[in-house]
C-alpha cells in the first residue's frame, strides 16, 4: 500500500487548470522522482500534498486514510516534511532555533532547553557532513549550508514522507553527495521521498521511479531502470519518440560563419551554481536561439549578459567595447535590451496606462534638469504603437486592461524606444493567444531584418527552429551544442535536448 496516494486530483485558478484529475503514488521506501517543464503542475501537486491549498477534486490518502490538511503545519504533523528550493527558514534565527522552530525542547518550568536544543541540532546537522556552529545566525551562513538546515529540519520531525524541491539547486558537487547519501539512509529506514530536479542526470543517479506531468495532467509513471533520456524528455515536451533523431545536432564548436563581425561576444560567463563558461555571438541581423530544458540555464545566460546577476568571471562586449559586469544601467547604455519571462512580475506596471510603460526605459535619457519634455514622448510613443500595431484604446489607457499579447509588444515597443542594438528575448510569446503569437514572430523577423542582433529563448520547438538562424543547446548551466543549417530540425534539437551533460567548451565558434 502506498504511504502517499493522491486519485483524481484537480486545481484551478481561475479560467487556469493547474492540475486535472491526477493520480500519484509514492511508496514507502522509494524515492520518486516528479519531473515536468514550466507549467507542468509540479508545485501544484506538492502545495495539495502539503495543505498550501486545497484541491477543488479529488482525494489524498496518508499512511491509509484520507487526509485534508489545512495548512502545511498540519501536513508536518502527520509526517509529511518539504524542502524547498527557496529556503523558507528565519534567516534572523540561529541554525538550532530554525531546525525545531515551534517544536523548542523545553524545561520542566516551560522555557526553552537551549543547551538541549543546540545539542540535538549539531547531531542532526553534523549528521548531514556540515560543520558550523549552530548557534551561528542562519542568515549569515551559504544557501549551500541553509538548504542542508532544512533538511536537517525534516529529518528532526521524523516525517514518514519528505518532498524534495530542487533542493540541488543551490549546493556544491561534495554538498550534493552528502544529500544523495541521506536519501539514501532515508529510504533504508522505509521512509518515501518525493524528489524534484531539473537535473536529469540526478534522476537515473537517486531515483527508484519517474511520474512525469505535462500541462496539469499525468503523462507517466514508471521505473528508471531501463528508461532513457530521449524517452523522458519526449513526454515532458509531448513529443513522440520517434521523431528523435540523434544524428543531427553537431558538437558546439562547428562554424556558421557570417561576412559581419558580432556585434555581441560573450565569453566564458560563469555564475556560481548557474553558469559555467558560457560563450556565444551574435551578428547584426542574426537571431540565435537558446534551447534547453527548465534549469538548463537560459533564462540566467541572458541576464547575466544584461547584468542582472553575479557573474564570478567571463567577459560580455558590444561592438567589440567591454560591457561592465553586474550593471544593467551600463548594459542598456552599451544596447543591450532585455524583454524577461515573467512580463507581469518583471515588466509590466500593470496601473500606469500604455504611454508611461513605453516611456518609462526612456525618461532618464529625456530629462532635463527633471524636466520631461511631453511632446517628444507623446510622438514616440505614437511611433512605436503605430509600427508594433498595438491595440490600445488611447495611450492614455491602463496597460494591465489590454490582452497579453499586447501588453508583450508594449514591453517590447519601451526596450526599442532605447535603440538597442542587442535584443535579448526571453519567452517572448508565452502566455499569449496564436493571433498575438504570429504577430510577435513576425516582429521578431523584422527587427533582425532591420540589423538588429536578437537571441531568442523558447520552450516551443518548433518556435526556435523556424524563428532562429543557429540554435545552441544548453544542459546544467554550459553550452553543450549548436544547431546550423540542415541541422537545425525539430527532431535535432529534441534529440539535443535529451542529450547528456556538457559536451564541449564555449568559446571555439
Amino acid at each position: 500500500m502506498p504511504v502517499l496516494e493522491t486519485e483524481g486530483l484537480s486545481k484551478s485558478f481561475g479560467p487556469v487548470h493547474a492540475l486535472r484529475a491526477v493520480d500519484f503514488a509514492l511508496q514507502a521506501g522509494e524515492i520518486h522522482a516528479l519531473v515536468g517543464e514550466n507549467g507542468a503542475g509540479k508545485s501544484t501537486l506538492i502545495k495539495l500534498l502539503t495543505g498550501v491549498h486545497r484541491p477543488d477534486a479529488g482525494t489524498i490518502r496518508f499512511a491509509g486514510g484520507e487526509v485534508a490538511f489545512d495548512r502545511p503545519a498540519d501536513a508536518q504533523r502527520a509526517g509529511i516534511s518539504t524542502v524547498y528550493q527557496e529556503i523558507n527558514l528565519v534567516p534572523l534565527l540561529s541554525v538550532a532555533r530554525n531546525v525545531f522552530l515551534g517544536r523548542e525542547p523545553r524545561t520542566r518550568w516551560g522555557l526553552v532547553d537551549t543547551a538541549a536544543m543546540n545539542r540535538a541540532a549539531a547531531e542532526l546537522v553534523g549528521s548531514l557532513g556540515v560543520d558550523v556552529d549552530v548557534t551561528a545566525e542562519l542568515g549569515r551562513l551559504g544557501l549551500g549550508v541553509q538548504q542542508m538546515v532544512a533538511l536537517a529540519r525534516a529529518m528532526s520531525v521524523e516525517s514518514r514522507v519528505v518532498i524534495m524541491d530542487e533542493p540541488t539547486s543551490s549546493l556544491e558537487a561534495r554538498e550534493v553527495a552528502t544529500l544523495f547519501e541521506v536519501a539514501r539512509n532515508l529510504r533504508s529506514r522505509g521512509v518515501g521521498l518525493v524528489f524534484v530536479s531539473h537535473r536529469l542526470d540526478e534522476l537515473w543517479e537517486l531515483c527508484d521511479r519517474v511520474t512525469v506531468l505535462r500541462d496539469g495532467q499525468h503523462v507517466h509513471t514508471g521505473p528508471m531502470a531501463g528508461l532513457d533520456r530521449v524517452s523522458l524528455v519526449a513526454a515532458m515536451l509531448g513529443r513522440d519518440v520517434a521523431e528523435v533523431a540523434i544524428e543531427g545536432a553537431t558538437e558546439f564548436g562547428d562554424t556558421h560563419r557570417q561576412a559581419v563581425e558580432p556585434v555581441l561576444t560573450v565569453s566564458g560567463i560563469d555564475v556560481r551554481n548557474r553558469l559555467h563558461g558560457i560563450g556565444l555571438r551574435v551578428r547584426p541581423g542574426e537571431v540565435v536561439g537558446l534551447g534547453g530544458l527548465l534549469g538548463s540555464g537560459r533564462s540566467e545566460t541572458v541576464k547575466a549578459v544584461y547584468g542582472a546577476l553575479p557573474v564570478r568571471g567571463g567577459t560580455v562586449e558590444v561592438g567589440g567595447r567591454r560591457v561592465r559586469p553586474n550593471s544593467v544601467r551600463h548594459a542598456l547604455r552599451a544596447g543591450i535590451a532585455l524583454l524577461s519571462e515573467d512580463r507581469k512580475a518583471e515588466g509590466i506596471v500593470p496601473e500606469l496606462s500604455v504611454r508611461d510603460n513605453i516611456a518609462l526605459a526612456v525618461l532618464p535619457r529625456f530629462s532635463r534638469a527633471g524636466l520631461v519634455p511631453e511632446r517628444r514622448i507623446d510622438a514616440l510613443v505614437e511611433t512605436f504603437m503605430r509600427r508594433l500595431r498595438i491595440k490600445a484604446a488611447s495611450p492614455a489607457q491602463k496597460v494591465r486592461e489590454l490582452s497579453g499579447g499586447n501588453q508583450q509588444k508594449v514591453l517590447m515597443a519601451r526596450w526599442l524606444c532605447t535603440e538597442p542594438k542587442v535584443f535579448l528575448l526571453d519567452e517572448p510569446t508565452r502566455g499569449i493567444d496564436v493571433g498575438a503569437k504570429a504577430e510577435v514572430q513576425a516582429l521578431i523577423d523584422e527587427l533582425a531584418g532591420h540589423g538588429l542582433a536578437v537571441v531568442l529563448i523558447s520552450s516551443e520547438l518548433d518556435e526556435l527552429v523556424e524563428g532562429a538562424d543557429r540554435i545552441l543547446v544548453l544542459h546544467d548551466g554550459a553550452v553543450a551544442r549548436e544547431l546550423t543549417g540542415e541541422h537545425k530540425t525539430t527532431s535535432a534539437l529534441l534529440a539535443a535536448l535529451a542529450g547528456g551533460r556538457r559536451r564541449a567548451e564555449d568559446g571555439d565558434e
